[in-house]
């Protein structure tokens, strides 16, 4: 049995904090130098009677990308004067947009990308599995989260991710109205994860997520009681609404201005804690102390895939659901559950169902295995099943 004081809470998030900067920084070292972050170009130079070669070596654009911002086909057409190809507005978009996709490709790591893809499969698969064959208790949900850290997060480092998809989508599009189609192509598959199994990449795979979501469960006794403080659950209309209105906000000035205003305080650098300036330092160190109190503050205050995700699994295959046949409303499920979704799956007294991260809390607390994470159909309560709570179920036979 361990035991559970608030110093050793307090330990136990030092040595988290220790052990994923130290080895980030050990880990992406090893990966290389590669930034995986695109480059912005500042605008171009375009001069009266200019050609095509002058545009190119003046604006330090590489041939195979002027070749595809001009359709070059042969060395004449490098003489051809710009003002063939458009006003110098076109030309700067249609260069823009060509140089931020080279940009893009030139940043990806296209090796750590398929393995991580890989082994979030693996990892998923395994969980779920597991799930399966036996309840996933406080000591082995601890295990699991830290094993999700180590993959992929201080092994994988911070990207891809899947907040990166949403986010460097709009971004891209924002700054050169150009669509980079690997990205969308792993953001198709991350989004085909959360309708297959409600929200599993999040619960189980995101590198931010699973961080919040082990500092939260080692402020908690094996009976999932606060060791230090207390701990809240907000209510979904609060979150929702500021996790909504900040994606407005990050939208609305990436297409005006052009600015990632995530990107200073992305919590996804805790893995590449040297491109954490002194602001986004603090931001994430306060963000990951919150999490000893709030469950995943930052997906449910802000993250983009996040919101996306809760839209999401309202199609979701497999969800948690209740056999009320066999609940006897104990109301453990709700009490256990580390946010406000089990009340209101159990009790579908909302139409507005929260983001549900798949944790198996709920399933671990039951006494009675009325909570299954399944394809079976969400039912609405009895009429008054809660009004005797507590009733032992109705024997059989």
């Amino acid at each position: 049995m361990i035991k559970h004081s608030p110093l050793m809470t307090l330990i136990y998030f030092a040595l988290i904090m220790v052990l994923v900067v130290g080895l980030s920084i050990v880990s992406n070292h090893l990966w290389g130098g590669k930034s995986e972050q695109a480059t912005e170009h500042e605008d171009f130079i375009i001069e009266k009677e200019m050609t095509v070669d002058q545009f190119g070596k003046t604006n330090g654009i590489p041939n195979q990308v002027l070749k595809e911002i001009f359709d070059i086909e042969t060395k004449s057409d490098l003489e051809k004067q710009l003002t063939e190809y458009g006003t110098p507005d076109q030309i700067a978009a249609m260069a823009g947009k060509k140089m931020a996709l080279a940009s893009e490709r030139a940043g990806k790591n296209w090796i750590k990308i398929p393995v991580k893809f890989g082994l979030w499969f693996a990892f998923l698969s395994a969980v779920f599995i597991t799930s399966k064959q036996s309840k996933i208790t406080s000591r082995l949900r601890k295990w699991l989260l830290f094993g999700a850290v180590i993959i992929f997060g201080i092994a994988m480092g911070s990207d891809p991710s899947p907040m990166g998809t949403v986010k460097d989508a709009v971004l891209l599009f924002g700054i050169a109205r150009a669509v980079f189609i690997p990205r969308m192509i792993a953001m198709g598959v991350l989004f085909a994860i959360v309708i297959l199994a409600n929200k599993y990449v999040c619960a189980w795979g995101c590198q931010a997520g699973v961080l919040q979501d082990l500092i939260f469960r080692i402020n908690q006794t094996d009976q999932r009681k606060a060791v230090i403080g207390r701990q809240f659950k907000l209510p979904f209309v609060l979150t929702n609404s500021i996790r909504i209105a900040f994606f407005c906000l990050f939208v609305l000035v990436v297409l005006l201005w052009g600015i990632d205003v995530i990107e200073p305080v992305d919590p996804f650098k805790i893995y590449k804690p040297v491109s954490l300036g002194l602001a986004g330092g603090l931001f994430v160190g306060a963000l990951l102390m919150a999490s000893i109190f709030l469950y995943r503050p930052w997906c449910h205050l802000f993250c983009p895939f996040g919101l996306a995700g809760w839209l999401l699994e309202k199609m979701s295959i497999i969800k948690i659901s209740v056999d009320y046949e066999t609940c006897i409303a104990c109301g453990r499920c709700e009490t256990a559950c580390p946010s406000t979704v089990m009340a209101a799956i159990l009790k579908r007294d909302t139409k507005t169902i929260p983001d549900c991260f798949a944790c198996y809390t709920c399933r671990e607390v039951c006494p009675t295995n009325s909570i299954a994470f399944s394809s079976r159909r969400r039912r609405l309560p009895p009429p008054g099943h809660f009004d005797k709570k507590g009733h032992a179920p109705t024997p059989i036979g």
